[in-house]
């Protein structure tokens, strides 16, 4: 019951923020759209929702937002680079990364922003040892440490700090 509190909460915040609209039908269909959210998936939501009731964990979420853009910008102008040099510079392939991060909502985390990062595609997870499969547009290095140092560091030092 707990964690579909926390996630109508998060929802209707979010749904706000959006719209930016606090007119009676804009609330309506923003608590119906909560409320259904919530009750269908609330209890995939987390499972231990008690550490989404500490103030920290959302600073480090709005703390891991810009930096996540940036990432995302930095990677998108290497891809837009890649397709319009005339050689097509890439050396495409797929890397095993370790990650630290041991709850299931922070590896899906980790995996979706790997995925949504141009150039990079989270391609399987090995739940019991901790390491994803990422398609990698240009390996600089398949070694794992080195790859893991690349790709998975820069996003893991703060999703540790929220999911863990």
């Amino acid at each position: 019951m707990r964690s579909r509190l926390i996630l109508f909460t998060i929802g209707i915040i979010i749904w706000l923020a959006l719209t930016g609209s606090f007119q009676a039908e804009n609330l309506a269909i923003g608590i119906l759209s909560s409320l259904f959210i919530a009750w269908i998936s609330g209890d995939l939501f987390t499972k231990n929702p008690h550490k989404f009731s500490q103030a920290s964990r959302y600073l480090y979420f709005v703390y891991y937002i810009p930096i996540f853009v940036w990432e995302m910008i930095k990677a998108n102008l290497d891809v837009a680079y890649r397709v319009l040099h005339p050689s097509l510079p890439i050396r495409p392939g797929i890397v095993k990364v370790k990650t630290n991060l041991k709850s299931e909502a922070g590896r899906t985390f980790l995996a979706n922003s790997i995925t949504l990062t141009p150039g990079t595609l989270s391609v399987d997870i090995d739940e019991e040892n901790g390491y994803l499969y990422i398609h990698w547009i240009w390996v600089k290095d398949a070694d794992i440490e080195k790859a893991s140092e690349l790709i998975v560091r820069k996003f893991e030092k703060i999703l540790l700090r929220i999911f863990e």
